[in-house]
Order: structure tokens, then sequence, then C-alpha cells
């Protein structure tokens, strides 16, 4: 059998090598777009090349973390969209190593699909290379697997991994943490990556609304509300002096219940008054049409916080504008759980 017959064949199986080489060729100058001279070698090597430079550190200390965007994509599935979820994937990331201190090196992507479709592997490549540009970060490298018996026609999964650094003097542990401390809480822009298991179950099973519905309060449609680009929160963070925040968390999955405790020191409490900001209407529609515990709305969505930042009394207002925050609670003697105050 011919090498061309075999192509055919893996072809006919799902697996198109062709069509994915020429998909990869187009991606070349829009990588190369995030790349500093840190980065080595060429594209579509076996593995990507990075030659830090750690000048101006005493003791470097590398931070990694790998994430996915959940079933987010089932919206960009249904809007026929899929350059925000790109973002969403390098920003989640971003921000997982930001609470650290770090600023992002390098970011690497996987792409599992049913069939590679060239315009939205594009739209994707799109929305990861603009959010690493911004978060000057380096996409070197990822995997792209056509799987047509692991996903249903024109559905693909995502997932990415970032390497940061930050000096050990400057890492951020939370240790620091005290009572007579103020909560910051930095807006988020929507759902960001959390939630949406039970945010389309009431949007879209339950209410029986569809992307192009409006709902009152929301400037877009539903789609566009769900799809906005998870906030990457560590430029802000970088701009504050050294040693003036005492612990960050990313409001991810398990919201401010479940985020906050990661960070606290045993013998603290996080006492967050519910009332010091706007809970924008997307979390008050599902919370009224879903019937969701009013608690439980704190535990799967971040409720219109994407970031805490704690820092001392003294320093509150400054960090305060600094982040564009706002104040939310105080550290109190406790357990190193968080306490709601409705």
């Amino acid at each position: 059998m011919t090498t061309k017959n075999r192509k055919k064949a893996y072809a006919r199986a799902g697996v198109d090598v062709d069509l994915g080489n020429l998909v990869k060729r187009r991606i070349q100058s829009r990588v190369k777009s995030t790349h500093g001279p840190e980065v080595l070698g060429k594209i579509g090597g076996f593995g990507g090349l990075f030659a830090p430079n750690f000048s101006g550190m005493r003791e470097p200390v590398l931070v990694a973390s790998v994430d996915s965007v959940g079933t987010k994509l089932k919206v960009a599935f249904a809007m026929n969209r899929h350059d925000t979820v790109g973002a969403d994937m390098v920003n989640h990331c971003v921000n997982d190593i930001a609470v650290l201190g770090a600023r992002p090196l390098f970011f690497l992507d996987y792409i599992g699909a049913e069939r590679l479709e060239p315009r939205v592997f594009d739209q994707l490549l799109s929305g990861f290379t603009k959010a690493c540009r911004a978060a000057g970060c380096a996409l070197i490298g990822g995997e792209t697997a056509q799987l047509p018996d692991m996903y249903r026609k024109g559905e693909y999964d995502l997932a990415g991994c970032v390497v940061g650094v930050v000096d050990r003097a400057n890492m951020i542990d939370g240790s620091r943490i005290k009572p007579g401390d103020v909560v910051l809480g930095l807006p988020s822009n929507g759902l960001h990556t959390n939630g949406y298991s039970l945010a389309r179950k009431v949007l879209f099973e339950k209410v029986r609304l569809k992307p192009s519905s409006r709902i009152a309060g929301l400037k877009h449609s539903l789609g566009e509300e769900l799809l906005r680009v998870h906030k990457n929160y560590q430029p802000l963070i970088a701009k504050l002096p050294p040693g003036m925040i005492h612990g960050l968390a990313h409001i991810t999955g398990g919201g401010l219940i479940d985020n906050l405790p990661r960070v606290l020191p045993d013998e603290c409490d996080a006492l967050i008054e519910t009332e010091s900001w706007r809970v924008p209407p997307i979390f008050e529609f599902l919370e009224e049409h879903g019937k969701v515990d009013h608690n439980e709305m704190y535990q799967v969505f971040n409720m219109g916080i994407g970031m805490v930042a704690i820092v001392s009394e003294k320093n509150s207002e400054q960090a305060r504008r600094m982040l564009k925050a706002h104040r939310i609670g105080t550290i109190v003697k406790g357990k190193g759980q968080t306490r709601l105050v409705f």
C-alpha cells in the first residue's frame, strides 16, 4: 500500500494528518508575535525552548499551573465563537500563579477535537496569542489531537499550562495575614470560567432561554454575557510595591467560601460583608430562577469578585485604588474559614 493510500485510510478513520499539518503551518506568524529573545528554536519542535533572564532576582522560583475552561466550551459551541475561550484559558492560568506573586514566562496549550476545523482552530489560536501578548507571556508550544471517537461532532476540549517566576523573597503565601488586615475584592467580568454546568442547566434547561435571549440588566445577549473573557489580574497586582500584599486568592470553582481558606492561616477567618459590592445581575437571575441556596451561590460562583487581595489596614486605601477594588471585609481570629455576613 502506498503512503498516499495510507493517509487516505487514516483520514477515512477520522484523522486527517494533512489537514492538521496545513492548519499548524498557518499559525507560525501569530505564535511568533508572542515571542521575545528568550524563545529559542523553531515552532513545531518536540519541545518548546525558553532561555529565561533572571537577572535582578536573588533566588528565582518557578511557579507552574495547569487548568481547563470546563463546560463554558458548551456555550462557545452554541455561539459558534471560539476566540474568547482561548483567552480564558490563558488568563485563568496566569491568575493562578499571580496569587503567589509570579509573573508568567511561557504558556503551552492542548486542543483535543473530534475533527480539526481550520476556522475554529484559528479563532482559538487568536484567543491564545492575544491573551499571551497582553500577559507578556510567550506561547512556546502545544498539542493538537484529532480524536473522532472521543468527542461529539464539532466539539473539542482545551487545557493549558503556564510557567512563571517569582523571587523567593517576594513570594506571597499568606503567612503574613493577621487579624485586622483588610480584604479587597477585585471585580470579575461575569462567570469567568466556573459554574457553567449549573448556569447552563438553569438558563437553557429550566428557564429554556436561548443564547440570543435578553435578560433585564444585561447589556448583551445571554450568550455574549456567558462568553465574557475571564479577567487577567496579574498586571494590576504587579503594580503594587513588593510586600504590600499579604495574601491573594483567585476566586474560581468553590467561590469565596472555598478559595479564601486556601491562603488563610489556621488561626484567621475572613469576614466578608456581602453587601459591600453590587452582585452582577446574571448571578441574581441564576439564584432566583434556579432556586439556588444563597450560601451555595457563594460556593459555586464568584458573585462579582474575581480576585481577593489581603493587605494591612494602613495600606488598604492605596491598594484599593491601585487595584480598582472594593473593600469587602476584614481578617479576624478564627479557624481558617470564610464567614459571610448577609
